[in-house]
Order: structure tokens, then sequence, then C-alpha cells
């Protein structure tokens, strides 16, 4: 029988997400509230003909993420705001050269080591922009146990078939969460990584087509492959030829944003019937959102949920097709707005966003969320 059920933490669900995807490289620096996964990964690869290296920090933890690509594998790591932060600057070199690599981000409260084992979702723009220059990055986030073994799987399906780095962005409560997992192994499908099938002089690792980016080879086969963090031709070497700058900043965003329709993905909840107040949510606080809401229907009020399953690219389309179908939005989140500030940006300033926001290390609650509810409907 392929189908298996396991009652188990969030992070292993991620964890169990990356091997079944393929993942055969992990390198990482252990960091609350993510450790579990370097530790699961650091027991379960090298019994299984992986790979796992502990690096002295999170920059070069990114950079052997990088490596481990160029030398064939699948590779991931995990971390969380500091670390991620520390990231950032390799992550950047990652999507100029078109790495396909997964990183997980499990957040907590900040800034700086803020509160390390306690629960926020203020790493939203960071994941989007923490870069410098003109990049796009998708940015996938779980809001339950399946979720986080599933959009793991999804992360790296995604990495390789736009062969560019993706984030899954988890928090705290989803990571440290307990729950059934179920696992459908027949139903579980893998993108594997195209390799090139060019006589060997003929490859371009940069070469694009119909806005596809070339086939990656990897180093130690009969393919030349250059990488570079600056700006290239289609041969991997360094060109700053302005009409070439122009094609490669295009291309790495054009990848991505073109193709919002396959990459994003959302969920929505009691929008079948008439809703006056629509919730946007994600991640755990998505829980609360559902849980609030079953109790404010007893009370007559007529709310829908709309989840973000997919942070960015947003979900631009998604949330002026449910928000038309409401009066008011009500955006909670563990952070200062991030999401909201989106949300407004899509609806404009005469649609009335309102938000809930929580910012001390505790997570929100159905029982707050009721409370808003009934304050701005």
């Amino acid at each position: 029988m392929s189908i298996k059920r396991e009652f188990v933490q969030g992070n292993t669900a991620i964890t169990k997400g990356a091997f079944y995807a393929g993942a055969n490289f992990y390198a990482g620096y252990p960091i609350t509230p993510s450790s579990e996964i370097a530790e699961i990964s650091s027991r379960e690869l090298m019994l299984n003909g992986g790979i796992y290296i502990q690096m002295e920090d999170e920059i070069a933890s990114m950079a052997a993420v990088i490596g481990g690509v160029l030398a064939g594998k699948k590779a991931f790591t995990a971390t969380s705001g500091p670390g991620f932060s520390l990231m950032q600057e390799n992550l950047g070199y990652a999507q100029l050269s078109e790495i396909p690599c997964v990183i997980i981000d499990v957040q907590r409260s900040g800034p700086s080591t803020g509160l390390a084992t306690k629960p926020a979702q203020a790493d939203v723009m960071q994941a989007r922009w923490g870069r410098h220059g003109d990049q796009s990055i998708i940015v996938l986030s779980p809001s339950n146990i399946q979720e986080c073994f599933d959009l793991t799987i999804r992360a790296f399906n995604l990495a390789e078939k736009y062969r560019t780095p993706v984030i899954l962005l988890a928090d705290e409560i989803i990571a440290h969460l307990r729950e059934s997992l179920t696992i459908d192994e027949e139903a579980i499908e893998v993108i594997e990584r195209e390799k090139p099938t060019c006589n060997p002089e003929e490859y371009l690792p940069y070469g694009t087509k119909d806005g596809k980016s070339a086939p990656l080879a990897e180093y130690g086969g009969p393919y030349r492959l250059r990488i570079s963090g600056s700006m290239h031709g289609p041969d991997g070497l360094f060109s700053g030829d302005p009409e070439n700058c122009q094609n490669i900043t295009s291309h790495i965003n054009d990848k991505i944003n073109n193709n919002a329709d396959d990459i994003v993905e959302v969920k929505s909840y009691y929008t079948k019937e008439e809703y006056d107040l629509l919730i946007i949510s994600f991640g755990s606080t998505t829980r609360a959102s559902r849980a609030a809401i079953i109790e404010a229907q007893k009370e007559g009020y007529k709310i829908g949920l709309l989840q973000l399953v997919t942070i960015w690219p947003f979900a631009d389309k998604q949330v002026k097709e449910f928000a038309a179908n409401a009066k008011k939005v009500l955006v909670p989140e563990m952070n200062l707005g991030q999401i909201a500030h989106e949300v407004k940006r899509i609806l404009g300033p005469d649609f009335p966003v309102y938000i809930y926001n929580k910012t001390n290390g505790t997570g929100i609650t159905p029982k707050e969320i009721i409370e808003k509810i009934k304050e701005v409907y």
C-alpha cells in the first residue's frame, strides 16, 4: 500500500517532503526554530546516500548549496530570520546564476536575535526584496502539516521547472505543530532537472528559448559550465553590454512573473455563499482565521477566507476576484502589516482594508480575530 499516515511535527513533514522530492544535499547551520530540519537531515541523508554538511555560518551554507546544485545535486537549507539575512547575498547570486534550490525560512520574532523560540511572520518583505537589484522570486507558505509536506515538494518542483531558488516561508507555530500527515506515494509528482542533450561545444548555460532557461549541466561532465554573479552572456562569460544586461534582468523576472498562473496558489473557504467581509491570511494565521469564522458564523456574520499559499509572486488577480464580492477586507498577520500593504496596493485607497497586527511573540488567536471582526463588521 502506497498510502502512509503519520503523526509528525511540521519541521519533520518539511524534511520528509524534501526527501520525497529527491533532495540529496543539505548544507546549513542550526538555528531555532528550524533546527529539527538540520537534525533529521544529518541522520537520514547519510543513511540514504545523500550528503549533509554543517557549515560555519549561513553565508557559507548558502554558498555550499549552490555548489551542491552545480555538482548535480538537489540541494536545500533551512534557517530562521537572522540566518536568512546572512544568506541574502548568495541567494542573489543563485538568482542571477539561475541555480535551482530550496531555502526554508522558519520565521521567529525579531528584529535581530529577538525572541529566538517565538513565532512571527515578519520575513515576508525580506523574502521578496532581501537581495539588491531587480529580481523576482517564488515564496510558498504552509498553514498545516500536510501543506508542509506538499509545498516542500512543490518548492523543489518549481525550482527545477523554472531554474530558480524557491523559498518555503514557514513560521514557528507551524514548524512545531504536530498533526496527521498523509503520504500518498503514487500521487506524488516529482520534476527532475532538465539536462542538456546538445553537443557539448554547442551548449550555452544561459541561452534562452521562448522565455525558458537553458538546461543546467553539472561540473565534471562533458559540458563547459561557467557560473558567475556578474552579468553574463549566453555562454556564461562576463558581458557588460547594455542590451545583454537588459535581457538578463528581464529574463530572471519574466520567467516567474509571466508564469504567475502556474505558480500562484490560493485556497478559499466559506466563499461559495454570500459574504460581507473577506479575511486574507497565510501561514499559521489561517488556522486562527478559520476557527474564528466558524464561531462568527454562528452569530450571523457572513465572512469568507482567502489563504495565500503562494506569497510571491503576489496573488493580485485572486485578491481582486475574492474582494470584489466583499464590502471590507481584514488582514491579520504577525507583523506590522506586510501582506496588508500589498492588499491595499491591489484594492486601491478607496477599498476598506482593516489590519490586525501582533508582534509580541505570541500567535494570533481565534478570539482576537473574532473581536476584530465585530469591530470592523
